[in-house]
């Protein structure tokens, strides 16, 4: 199988230290490569794993292109789709084999759900995927199914409210001195926004920025505990806005943002209060 190296790390962490064990060969592909996907493609390549956008550094993928050079050799092509809430892309109008969610994130809504959802293109993916379910033993529990039900009543509201204060703080941030790059799949700045442009209806509101290199780890930390209405967390998609910092010094092909990116999600606070954190906290690590 071929993953991105912009893969989520517990997806990255499961594919080498697991499946590997199991036989299965892992290989890396930048996520950016689009068709060229076809140059990594062997014989014996069974399936191709997309995360669009990606995790963290938000690289939005071709995903035709992908699925395409995957079906020519007999491959499936699957998705993580939890950044659009299965919303704002149709993975399976776009030839997506089988489409994947974290139901835990916008579906759910509160931050107080696990669950997770695999949706198939055709009737023997169904059957094959649903026998293994079974005999795994993979039931979601009535509370859990009855959370996610109580979230999509709401998930319209929340995705438009999200998405347009998220886009509010993107521009903002875009402008502000001490940032160099804001990584938001809506805006020219973020790698593949123009596949985002072509494929998608809308935006949510996880996006990571990268301060200016004169910054140092511990600052862009200091920025992060001087958030008020931000709290710390690895999780996303709940009412609760969250700023997370990461260092890649040590990653492999990984873009050179060091220790300088951070993620935020954005919840449903008023974005003017948002703002006004965000301002203090650079303001404080500038002084």
């Amino acid at each position: 199988m071929l993953v991105p190296e912009s893969i989520y790390t517990p997806n990255r962490k499961f594919a080498v230290e697991i499946l590997r064990r199991f036989g299965v060969e892992v290989s890396f592909y930048q996520p950016t490569m689009g068709a060229g996907i076809q140059s990594l493609l062997r014989k014996n390549t069974r399936l191709v794993w997309c995360e669009s956008p990606g995790s963290i550094t938000m690289e939005v993928q071709d995903i035709p292109a992908i699925v395409d050079a995957a079906h020519q050799i007999g491959a499936i092509a699957v998705l993580d789709n939890t950044w659009s809430a299965g919303i704002y892309f149709d993975a399976l109008a776009h030839g997506v084999d089988v489409t994947m969610q974290a139901i835990t994130k916008y579906i759910g809504g509160h931050s107080d759900l696990l669950l997770g959802s695999a949706t198939v293109r055709d009737q023997a993916a169904y059957e094959r995927l649903g026998s293994t379910h079974q005999l795994m033993g993979c039931a979601a529990s009535p509370d859990d199914c009855s959370l996610a039900l109580r979230g999509m009543k709401t998930l319209a509201v929340r995705l438009k409210a999200i998405e347009g204060a998220a886009l509010t703080l993107a521009r903002w941030l875009a402008e502000r001195p001490e940032i160099e790059l804001v990584l938001h799949p809506a805006l020219p700045s973020c790698p593949g926004h123009e596949f985002w442009k072509r494929d998608f209806t809308g935006s949510a509101g996880v996006f990571s920025i990268v301060f200016q290199r004169r910054f140092t780890k511990q600052q862009v930390l200091a920025f992060v505990d001087a958030l008020e209405l931000f709290e710390i967390g690895y999780s996303w998609a709940g009412v609760t806005s969250l700023a997370v910092a990461y260092d890649f010094h040590g990653t492999p092909n990984r873009p050179d943002y060091g220790a300088r990116i951070v993620r935020l999600n954005i919840g449903l606070e008023d974005v003017d209060d948002l703002r006004a954190d965000v301002t203090l906290a650079l303001e404080s690590i500038a002084s």
